[in-house]
């Protein structure tokens, strides 16, 4: 089931209860190979990644226990564990943080090319190499693939990194937290979900300091312990709802935990239209009329949407932004700085009948307002892109297709139940 089956036109309404955040899940999930010690993990969700990484686990030799239904996991990594047995989840970028926990219980790592995750442009992995080897890994090419070598474990050390990169600042983390001695990171990323990373290695008994900043400072321990943790709500799917309140026109109750994170989101909702308001723990969008782009004060120049690393409007959230800026009248010009395939996706929105120009590899003008009609589109293998494309043909009235949608499914549990219990028409069906 890879398609989505979209009958459009319909307001959603109702209340909804975000899942938690796969960019957190996934290098908690990661990082859990530090400790020999029981682990639980609560609100964990059900979507193809986290289960790719637990029946790696299982492969392994690890005792899982998986409820998804209330999603409870306990986990359990002993000392009989065999690398020989698994192999990393290939599709899927969160592989590369298994590489710091193996290399510390086994010495020896061997890294396949295929550590991607969405087609967002180049994902390298040269900044990872360069923080394995500042901690004492050898590195030995082969090819198509990675032998990563640490006998002798890990050293502490100071880095300092080309840009803030989420992934590469929690494989610093990782590698810090096995070390001898105290390791500093220089240019760390800041999201949200980096930050609950660092709380929970904390409460697992890590000594880490400056979370939420550029400058981290990392001690190492001689074991982690056991941790029973709840996952905190994921700002990335309450703002997906509440775009979704929006461009039907409707009226969505969110449950949000994360309220804290959403100032700059709100201001950027406010450039549709969209105002935001957060009471007692629930996040509403209000639209008054239609969707309008909000002008800027500054004459002769186009209101803009710039995505970038934390603080910035996260790069994983301007498809949302672009799908209002599609329906919404007036013009926008959208900025990725992060990646540079990100927006190539455009040219689907013509399918449905939308305006827009893609600048370069980083900026796309969309020219919103225009009449729009049903279509079959194609998503490319992005998450929210998925979602984007889905937001427009929810907003239209008659029958559209989203094809290759399977992306939602990488961190959205229970997509297409949740939106049909707030009053939309979308169903699953097979491909072609």
């Amino acid at each position: 089931m890879s398609n989505l089956i979209v009958h459009g036109g319909r307001p959603l309404r109702g209340t909804v209860a975000p899942s938690a955040n796969k960019n957190a899940v996934l290098p908690v999930l990661c990082a859990t190979l530090l400790t020999d010690a029981p682990v639980t993990l609560h609100r964990v969700p059900d979507i193809t990644d986290v289960r790719k990484l637990l029946e790696f686990f299982r492969a392994l030799g690890s005792s899982v226990e998986m409820d998804f239904a209330s999603g409870t996991l306990k986990l359990q990594h002993g000392a009989g564990l065999d690398a020989s047995r698994a192999t990393l989840p290939v599709g899927m970028r969160s592989s590369i943080m298994l590489v710091p926990p193996l290399l510390h219980r086994f010495g020896r790592v061997r890294l396949e090319d295929d550590v991607t995750g969405c087609t967002l442009g180049v994902r390298e992995v040269d900044p990872h190499i360069e923080v394995f080897r500042t901690f004492g890994t050898d590195v030995q090419l082969e090819p198509g693939a990675v032998t990563l070598l640490a006998p002798r474990g890990f050293s502490a050390a100071d880095h300092w990194l080309e840009y803030a990169s989420v992934t590469t600042t929690e494989n610093f983390v990782l590698c810090a937290i096995a070390a001898r001695g105290r390791s500093r990171l220089t240019n760390a990323a800041c999201e949200p979900h980096v930050q609950e990373f660092c709380t929970f290695l904390t409460r697992m008994g890590a000594r880490i300091a400056g979370a939420g900043g550029s400058q981290l400072q990392v001690d190492g321990v001689e074991a982690l312990g056991t941790v029973d943790y709840t996952f905190d709500d994921d700002f990335h799917e309450v703002a997906t709802f509440l775009a979704l309140s929006a461009i039907t026109g409707g009226d969505v109750s969110v449950r949000n935990g994360a309220s804290a994170q959403f100032p700059l989101l709100d201001r950027t909702f406010a450039k549709f239209g969209v105002d935001v308001e957060h009471r007692d723990g629930v996040s509403r969008a209000h639209v008054r009329g239609p969707l309008r782009v909000r002008p800027p004060f500054t004459a002769n120049i186009l209101q803009k949407v710039e995505a970038a690393p934390w603080p910035y409007v996260p790069a994983d959230l301007l498809p949302i932004f672009v799908a209002l800026g599609v329906r919404a009248e007036g013009s926008v010009m959208f900025w990725n700085k992060v990646y540079e395939g990100a927006l190539g996706w455009s040219a689907e929105l013509g399918k449905f009948g939308a305006h827009a120009v893609l600048c370069d590899p980083h900026r796309l003008i969309v020219y919103g307002g225009k009449p729009l009609i049903p279509a079959k589109v194609e998503s490319p293998y992005i998450i929210r892109v998925a979602i984007a494309l889905f937001m427009l043909a929810a907003s239209i009235e008659g029958r559209s297709t989203i094809l290759n949608a399977l992306p939602i499914r990488r961190a959205h549990p229970r997509f297409v139940d949740n939106l049909n219990a707030l009053g939309a028409s979308v169903e699953w069906v097979a491909g072609e």
